[in-house]
């Protein structure tokens, strides 16, 4: 059979099995096994179950539940509290003030969950009452927030890295150092365009409140000590090459119980819930994981990547139209579904054109993940949108309106990261070098 034929079937059995609404990990087993039974003389079951072990021990995984762990203890601690009372004071005379806590306190908890979802609901519900009594554009919260929450898949640890790392074989310490500068400078470009923003709508800002004293400012900045030493803690050591990263995620459990304890946050029930959760998600996220390998196995047996490779080189496509294509892919295929889902129902198919465009699979890891952060606030499906429209109980499409200005930004970004690699891949050389 045509090989571009019978990846057209395969991606719509795929597409079938997705529109029943079962779970993605179900839709993958049942594609892969159709494929394995259908095409292939290989029997199924054997491949199935060494595959499916294989993909369940990989001992990278390991930073996974720990880190969604520490996420889930510090999502039910004082944490968003105190990083509103020790940004704001410092906020006040930069245009735009307030609103920039918003993107500064989703970078920083971004750095200590790994999660959009969770970025945007542990913020948003401390920031959003606080901005809206005080007389701020509502508008441009919710943008502020709905964009800076999507920094919780690129900035170490992320999630969305170590499933990527895991499904790649790339290293997931590398990848969380190559997410740290590209996280930066979003950041700064969307405090830039709420600077710039609050220049020129000055009627829209409310009045300027009272300078603190230097002295109250420095006291109020004593509240993000404890999250400053937990990122500290995490993302330096696996830098300084004293801890892998399932090794720095261990630390981050401890140090974030710590920290919910001594908040007298942490008691029987909230560490029960916290545990819960994560062994939810990470249950959620293996299947996942287990599904996609059995279905890159079967699709190796077929040859559908070493021919969709081999016709890509064919066509001499430059690097820069293939990216151009499958940011259009990924934003398109992210409106439908979670990050997680997007990275390893993709990567057997993408990785041989990446390889052959002669692209670094670290850089490409934030490229897509980069992408996959702007369609987690293009609808239908951006699940930051619907975290926000239940908080505010705005219309969803009022929601993606409003962080249109910092969709446009991060194509800024990926159109700076694809200008300059360097970005994304300086600080994993240092990091080796060191």
């Amino acid at each position: 059979m045509d090989f571009s034929l019978l990846s057209f079937l395969l991606g719509l059995g795929m597409l079938a099995a997705l529109a029943t609404g079962i779970w993605v990990a179900v839709a993958l087993f049942a594609v892969a096994l159709a494929t394995m039974m259908l095409l292939v003389s290989v029997p199924a079951g054997p491949v199935m179950a060494t595959t499916v072990w294989g993909a369940s021990h990989h001992w990278d995984l390991t930073a996974l539940p720990m880190f969604i762990w520490m996420g889930e203890i510090l999502f039910r601690s004082r944490l968003s509290e105190d990083m509103f009372a020790g940004l704001s004071p410092w906020m006040r005379n930069l245009p735009g003030r307030l609103l920039h806590v918003n993107i500064l306190g989703c970078g920083i908890f971004a750095a200590v969950s790994g999660s959009s979802a969770a970025t945007a609901a542990t913020v948003g519900r401390m920031s959003l009452p606080e901005l809206r009594g005080r007389g701020y554009d509502e508008k441009l919260a919710i943008g502020t927030l709905a964009g800076s929450a999507t920094l919780g898949l690129l900035i170490p640890p992320s999630i969305i890295l170590i499933v990527y790392g895991a499904a790649t074989e790339q290293s997931i310490a590398r990848l969380f150092m190559a997410g740290v500068l590209p996280g930066a400078m979003l950041c700064l470009l969307f405090m830039g365009y709420v600077a710039v923003w609050a220049m020129l709508n000055r009627d829209k800002m409310p009045a300027k409140e009272e300078k603190l004293p230097l002295w109250t400012q420095i006291k109020a900045t004593r509240r993000l000590f404890p999250v400053i030493g937990l990122i500290i803690g995490v993302i330096g050591s696996i830098y300084a090459g004293l801890a892998s990263p399932t090794e720095a995620a261990a630390i981050g459990v401890v140090l974030a119980l710590l920290l919910s304890w001594v908040s007298g946050t942490l008691n029987r029930k909230s560490f029960a819930d916290g545990l819960l959760g994560a062994t939810r998600t990470s249950c959620m996220i293996a299947f996942i994981l287990a599904g996609a390998a059995f279905l890159t196995v079967a699709m190796g047996y077929t040859g559908i990547p070493r021919e969709l490779a081999s016709w890509i080189g064919g066509m001499d496509m430059s690097p820069y139209v293939l990216l151009f294509a499958l940011t259009i892919f990924f934003v398109v295929l992210g409106c439908f579904l979670d990050g997680i889902s997007v990275v390893v129902l993709t990567t057997s198919v993408i990785l041989p054109m990446v390889e052959q465009a002669g692209l670094d699979l670290i850089w490409f890891g934030i490229f897509i993940v980069l992408v996959v952060e702007m369609s987690q606030i293009t609808p239908p499906v951006g699940f930051n949108l619907f975290v926000i429209q239940g908080m505010t109980g705005r219309n969803i499409f009022s929601v993606a309106r409003m962080a249109l200005p910092f969709f446009l930004l991060m194509v800024v970004a990926l159109v700076l990261l694809v200008a300059f690699p360097g970005l994304a891949l300086w600080l994993p050389q240092t990091m080796l070098s060191n």
